[in-house]
């Protein structure tokens, strides 16, 4: 699973299509996720999605990961037709 931690402004520029759970709201809205999933975390560039990762694993998702250099990297490695903003 690909969950977006960025803000609705950011994901309407360009988005991976994941789940859309702002860091802000993270906490209050885990209970609409799977712990048990495979769960790739994301944002702009890194640092959100990284505290994302660390309150989820400490909440019991052991299988969550941060896309490392966040949607920016994305777009210059994978698919550069995204918008970078």
């Amino acid at each position: 699973m690909l969950l977006d931690v960025r803000e609705p402004r950011e994901y309407q520029i360009c988005h991976l299509d994941g789940k859309l759970v702002p860091l802000g709201q993270l906490a209050g809205r885990l209970s609409e996720l799977d712990p048990d999933a495979h769960i790739v975390v994301h944002c702009r560039s890194g640092g959100r999605s990284a505290s994302a990762v660390k309150a989820m694993r400490g909440a019991g998702f052991a299988n969550t990961w941060n896309l490392n250099g966040g949607i920016l990297a994305w777009i210059e490695r994978i698919d550069p037709s995204l918008t970078p903003y």
